[in-house]
């Protein structure tokens, strides 16, 4: 069900009180969507907030509180998800760019006495260095560790998302993850746990995903036939979240394919633990972006210009992301922002950054004039994350739409002072 009719006035009232920019996450769809995600992988799944999607407190501790655990990939995201209330037992850490000094904050979680769930690691080299460091703790506890493989795969999605191809950077292959638990498993401060993998972001079909974890699971059987331990497989994420107008496979689709996979295997190879990495499944819907018109002008066409752009949003300029735009007032008039009419006419809507790569793609708009508002939809994933203070724009004031209507505000604009 399309909510943004419903919750338009509450928007038109935040911009009012909070001014623009502005992002307002509205948790009623965040609740639908943590609950479709839930039903797919229900228990005995882990589900894994992956933090990199959305990393405003307020929003993981949302998420956490509907059963899910928190996926980071640095010391600044378990930061963030531990001030959230998110206990290191539910915390698992991964990320092609871990420094000594990260692999250090894992096992110094060890013999703390709260380990974090795992850590997933990279490659060859990541291994020989986190067993050079545990060796100099070995005073008792074993972290816990997955292998990231490379699957080799051709996900169907924007090459820039393509994770899982035999290209990318991300993972190992079949003969160096195989390496990397050898080196593991010899590690007294050290238990390698299981199988890593990750395919891609907004998968537009189930084909590579399919391939992908079949791989997976017959390299974990392989090597849980020398190592009962080697017992756990993390799928990762991607499902996509796609404008109206496009139709993508959900989470269950997904979830379907597995099962078959696992049942091919003997009983005694099969995976004990099972867990999901989603990120944008779970909040880009809830994302709601609300921004001020600038400008209205000819340039080929209608051209409007707002005050928000590629440092609130920047998936459009890094990879082509599309995000419907739609009025909520047109001419100063509130308008029901999911009708079309005969006043509307395809618009170029342009962000207020001094980059020409700063447009948010054409939509239909009825007749706008400055000070009207808009809302950008599908903004709750990848935008508060990647968002910057370029050309000295302080961050958007981040709202909380609750069931009920209250607007609450979860973290408060940027200040003038702050940057710098």
């Amino acid at each position: 069900m399309d909510r943004l009719p419903d919750v338009a006035e509450a928007l038109r009232g935040a911009a009012r009180r909070f001014g623009t920019p502005l992002v307002v996450t509205d948790v009623a769809a965040l609740d639908a969507a943590a609950a479709e995600v839930r039903a797919a992988f229900p228990d005995p799944w882990l589900r894994l907030f992956s933090v990199k999607a959305n990393d405003v407190g307020a929003i993981v501790r949302l998420v956490a509180a509907r059963g899910f655990g928190a996926n980071v990939v640095s010391r600044g995201e378990w930061a963030v998800v531990r001030r959230a209330g998110v206990e290191d037992s539910d915390v698992t850490y991964e990320g092609i760019g871990k420094s000594d000094a990260d692999l250090r904050a894992a096992l110094a979680s060890v013999h703390a006495g709260a380990p974090i769930r795992w850590l997933a690691i990279e490659s060859g080299d990541e291994a020989r260095a986190l067993v050079r460091l545990a060796r100099r703790r070995a005073d008792g506890g074993r972290l816990d560790v997955l292998f990231r493989l490379n699957p080799a795969v051709t996900p169907e999605t924007d090459h820039r998302l393509a994770v899982g191809a035999a290209a990318s950077k991300f993972g190992m292959t079949e003969t160096e993850l195989t390496e990397a638990v050898r080196v593991v498993a010899r590690s007294p401060g050290l238990r390698a746990r299981g199988i890593h993998l990750h395919v891609g972001s907004q998968l537009g079909a189930i084909d590579a995903f399919r391939d992908g974890v079949r791989r997976a699971l017959a390299l974990l059987a392989l090597l849980r036939g020398g190592d009962p331990d080697f017992d756990t497989l993390d799928v990762g994420g991607g499902f996509p979240v796609v404008p109206p107008d496009e139709t993508a496979p959900g989470p269950e689709r997904f979830a379907r394919e597995i099962g078959p996979l696992i049942e091919a295997l003997p009983a005694d190879r099969r995976p004990a633990r099972l867990a999901i990495e989603p990120g944008r499944a779970l909040v880009a819907r809830a994302g709601l972006l609300v921004a001020r018109v600038l400008h209205v002008r000819v340039r080929d066409g209608r051209q409007v210009v707002l005050d928000a752009g590629m440092t609130e949003l920047i998936r459009p300029a890094l990879y082509g992301g599309r995000h419907p735009v739609l009025a909520l007032t047109s001419l100063g008039r509130a308008v029901v922002p999911a009708a079309i009419g005969p006043r509307h006419a395809p618009t170029h809507v342009e962000g207020p950054i001094c980059e020409s790569t700063d447009h948010l793609g054409s939509h239909p708009l009825p007749p706008l004039r400055r000070g009207d508002l808009v809302v950008i939809r599908d903004a709750g994933a990848y935008a508060a994350s990647l968002a910057s203070t370029y050309n000295g724009r302080p961050r958007p004031p981040q709202v909380l739409l609750e069931p009920d209507g209250r607007l609450v505000l979860a973290r408060r604009r940027g200040s003038l002072s702050g940057l710098g």
